[in-house]
């Protein structure tokens, strides 16, 4: 069976006020009997150095996987203008993300503001590979993970996701299945069926070995015909969580499976549950 890590995008919500923050979250996590923690760096990367130590030291006492999610103002498809300050957005939490110990940058990869995906990702993939590049040159061994969006005018379709991946090594997908469900905005992506067959793609796309290591967002989800709307409690929507864990089930993957609903502590413990109960 393969093994995965559970943990929250964001402090859990039962963190103490002392320590509090980032340390007191991975501290939490431990105690609550959960792994992984993404840290929710989403308005802005404001942390010290001596901070991210503390995290480090903190996460690897408590045996806890870091990953950041790095602000949503980033946008591989920004104009050649507001293109610089979105590239300092994700460069920043990979800088800082790696100094808290994080192995992977989770972002929002942007918007195709009305164009087809294979024009914007003609723009994006240079970006985002010159961006990797750097990172590599500061030897910093993040891997950057673009997130699958859950509304269709967004770039970060499975299929954008895996081109990026595809094209960059030090890239690959940050697999949120709530927002590809909502993101066909008709009840679908929803089945075991559906599912196996996202894996197959992915396996397609990156090898096999790909499966060992996946970054999973989870939680229920409303959503309308244009895809997502809100974040809900898993067990207040119509996600089906047991077709899902039964098709990462068959396909022996592994890695992290983040909770971003409203409930986050309690819905990734429950989500821990059902797993195991498998």
């Amino acid at each position: 069976m393969a093994s995965f890590a559970f943990g929250t995008v964001g402090s859990p919500i039962s963190t103490p006020k002392k320590p509090g923050g980032s340390v007191g979250a991975a501290r939490q996590m431990a105690s609550l009997g959960l792994s992984a923690l993404e840290l929710g760096w989403v308005q802005s990367v404001r942390v010290s150095e001596d901070t991210c130590a503390a995290i480090q030291s903190t996460a690897k006492e408590s045996g806890v996987a870091i990953s950041v999610h790095a602000p949503y103002f980033i946008n591989l498809n920004a104009t050649a203008e507001e293109w610089p300050k979105s590239r300092k957005r994700l460069m920043d939490a990979a800088h800082y993300g790696n100094l808290a110990g994080a192995t992977d940058i989770v972002f929002h990869p942007g918007s195709y503001f009305g164009n087809p995906p294979v024009q914007v990702l003609e723009v994006a993939i240079p970006r985002l590979r010159e961006c990797v590049a750097e990172l590599r040159a500061e030897n910093n061994p993040v891997v950057l993970r673009p997130e699958t969006m859950g509304k269709s005018a967004m770039l970060g379709s499975l299929e954008d996701t895996l081109a990026m991946s595809q094209a960059i090594p030090g890239v690959e997908p940050c697999l949120d299945f709530a927002h590809l469900h909502a993101r066909a905005g008709d009840g679908s992506m929803n089945s075991l069926a559906e599912w196996t067959e996202v894996l197959s793609q992915y396996a397609k796309a990156l090898g096999e070995k790909s499966l060992q290591h996946l970054h999973i967002h989870m939680s229920g989800i409303e959503y309308g015909a244009k895809g997502e709307k809100n974040h809900l409690p898993v067990t207040e929507s119509d996600f089906d969580l047991k077709g899902l864990f039964n098709a990462l089930a068959n396909a022996k993957c592994a890695g992290r499976i983040l909770c971003e609903s409203p409930v986050m502590e309690n819905d990734a413990l429950y989500m821990k549950q059902v797993w195991e109960s498998l």
